[in-house]
């Protein structure tokens, strides 16, 4: 069995890490049964990443009449997984253990995509949070993408507890749009911005323009932007998504009033970033 590319860092991490949490865990507190538990559950987590990542050799029959299934395609639900584990084996330690998994696995998936009705302060003056997170960048800086000057940088950055959706921070006609494929950087990395996967997005009305932009992270490797030039912009509404963590970065006019602290969480749709001269 071969491993397909795509995971040949995971599995490292996950080695690494899996290694260093079960020699720690067995240095620091010695053998008992929370290190038996963690060990089996390291285990099992490492042979679903093993499997995950196969890439098993294919006799594919050649023929332009035919079309060949681009993907193995039996569906596997959590709901499945338990159903099938317990006929299999029955009441016990494994079944209950890989059942309480899987309801806080599930939960945090609803957490994750969760999207709250959010109550937006209308006004073509005010900036509104574009997500929710903690402003981690305030300063004036050289914006080489589509500005080409300086421009007041504000950025939020996105845990993967967050809502992450993603909202127009003012209302307007979108002028401007483009995705960039790149690296995943962590989020706060200082190259993210430029070198990251990354959608910009810029949003005219009739006192500014404001470019937003969407950086995929270490985690985030999943970028949705629904805003397309020529879309009206309506400030509040949702424009994209950025699927487990990441930051979005918002140029403004210098001469703006910055009206939040570094370190101070944002609610996006709702938290007035700045007011505009």
């Amino acid at each position: 069995m071969t491993l397909h590319r795509e995971g040949f860092k995971i599995i490292l991490f996950s080695t690494l890490i899996l290694g260093g949490l079960n020699f720690g865990l067995h240095e620091w507190i010695g053998d008992n049964w929370i290190t038996t538990t963690v060990l089996v559950l390291s285990l099992v987590f490492y042979v679903l990443i093993i499997q995950f990542f196969r890439n098993p050799s294919r006799f594919t029959p050649i023929d332009e009449n035919h079309v060949i299934a681009p993907a193995d395609g039996k569906a596997l639900t959590l709901g499945g997984l338990n159903f099938g584990l317990h006929e299999w084996i029955g009441d016990n330690w494994i079944t209950t253990t890989v059942l309480v998994l899987s309801l806080v696995f599930y939960v945090l998936i609803i957490q994750f995509f969760r999207n709250p009705s959010r109550f937006t302060p209308i006004d073509e003056n005010h900036v509104i949070a574009p997500a929710d997170g903690k402003v981690v960048v305030i300063e004036d800086v050289e914006e080489p993408e589509f500005f080409k000057g300086k421009r007041k940088q504000l950025s939020i950055f996105m845990s993967p507890l967050n809502v992450h959706v993603n909202r127009y921070p003012i209302a307007g006609k979108v002028v401007y749009q483009k995705y960039y494929p790149g690296k995943y950087l962590v989020a706060w990395h200082p190259k993210s911005s430029t070198e990251n996967e990354r959608t910009s997005v810029v949003v005219e009305n009739a006192k500014t323009q404001i470019l937003f932009r969407q950086i995929a992270g270490a985690l985030a490797r999943r970028i949705v932007c629904y805003a397309k030039e020529g879309d009206s912009a309506k400030q509040g509404a949702e424009y994209g998504f950025i699927k487990f963590g990441s930051r979005i970065d918002l140029y403004l006019p210098v001469d703006c009033k910055v009206n939040v602290n570094l370190g101070q969480k944002t609610k996006g749709g709702e938290t007035i970033l700045a007011y505009l001269a």
